[in-house]
């Protein structure tokens, strides 16, 4: 065994840790002399310089004292505090990634401290507190009715994931989300369209989410954006008439005039650009690719079957 003893002096050099240091150290009980000379002057032996080595890195790393001393103890093991730390590391990491990403968002000219202030709240939000709030916008519009379950599930199955280092452009997707779920009008409009489908659902439609008829209806009138055919001529006819006969057949209708109408209130209960935004709002969020917009394919095709009934339309 080495029965070296070290003065302050040199226990500092050998360290790196000053002086006043290493007898603050003392003061505190964390790492005591080993004893003290006839003079008085207080000596160390290498256990206590090993001691203070792995003190100072301990302390490097930013543990408190009092971890410091239950480790120096042998209440808690190096691989205990490094995991720990590890993990309030990684917190703190995340919180900074996120205050970045809103410092970059609103750097931009225009930005209000407003706008700064909002996105700060609504990032600093736990991963569960943000999906609660998406979950309290799905409560709101389908609870309680016996809308479309497959739309119900899509939307409820379908919350923003933040990533932990998000994009200015994901905070900034992330913050007008929660500004359009929490706006009562959209609220309403939402809540109107799960009634509209109850009632539908009540009448006897119990399908699905028509994937193939709505593609059907991007091709066929996407074609006819393409050709720049006018939704009111004789060739926009056509189109409604074929996608009129698949709407029958999937909802085991009769292809008449009543269909027709009855698509036309469809189409306008569903054709909310909110509703549109609202996705491409969450790809941002989530990193998705963004959908395609079926704006100007809803557009056309209400204005073709206006144009295409025999009958006004009600109201």
């Amino acid at each position: 065994m080495d029965d070296t003893r070290f003065t302050i002096g040199a226990v500092a050099e050998r360290t790196g840790l000053s002086v006043k240091t290493i007898r603050f150290y003392a003061d505190k009980g964390i790492v005591l002399p080993t004893e003290y000379s006839p003079t008085g002057y207080r000596l160390y032996d290498v256990r206590a310089l090993a001691q203070l080595d792995l003190v100072r890195t301990l302390r490097d790393l930013g543990l408190d004292l009092a971890t410091v001393r239950r480790v120096l103890a042998h209440e808690l093991s190096v691989a205990e505090v490094a995991a720990a730390h590890a993990d309030a590391l990684d917190t703190q990491i995340r919180i900074l990634r996120l205050r970045r990403a809103v410092l970059r968002a609103v750097a931009g000219p225009g930005s209000t401290p407003e706008e700064l202030d909002l996105m700060h709240k609504l990032v600093t939000l736990s991963a569960e507190e943000r999906r609660r709030l998406i979950e309290d916008f799905v409560d709101a519009t389908f609870g309680g009715v016996d809308a479309n379950p497959e739309m119900a599930e899509l939307i409820r199955s379908s919350l923003p994931e933040l990533p932990d280092d998000p994009t200015p452009e994901q905070v900034a997707a992330w913050v007008q989300l929660a500004e359009l779920t929490s706006d009562s009008d959209f609220r309403a409009a939402s809540r109107r369209m799960a009634e509209y489908q109850a009632r539908e659902r009540a009448d006897g439609d119990k399908t699905g989410l028509h994937h193939d008829l709505t593609e059907a209806v991007r091709g066929r009138v996407g074609a006819a954006l393409d050709e720049g055919i006018a939704p009111d001529s004789p060739a926009a006819t056509a189109v409604v008439t074929d996608l009129a006969a698949q709407y029958a057949a999937t909802f085991a209708k009769s292809d008449d005039d009543a269909l027709r109408g009855w698509m036309l209130e469809r189409l306008e209960v569903a054709n909310d650009p909110r509703v549109e935004h609202y996705w491409q709002l969450l790809a941002a969020v989530n990193g998705w690719p963004a959908p395609p917009s079926l704006a100007p394919v809803f557009a056309w095709f209400t204005a073709a079957l206006r144009a295409n009934r025999t009958s006004p339309a009600p109201g």
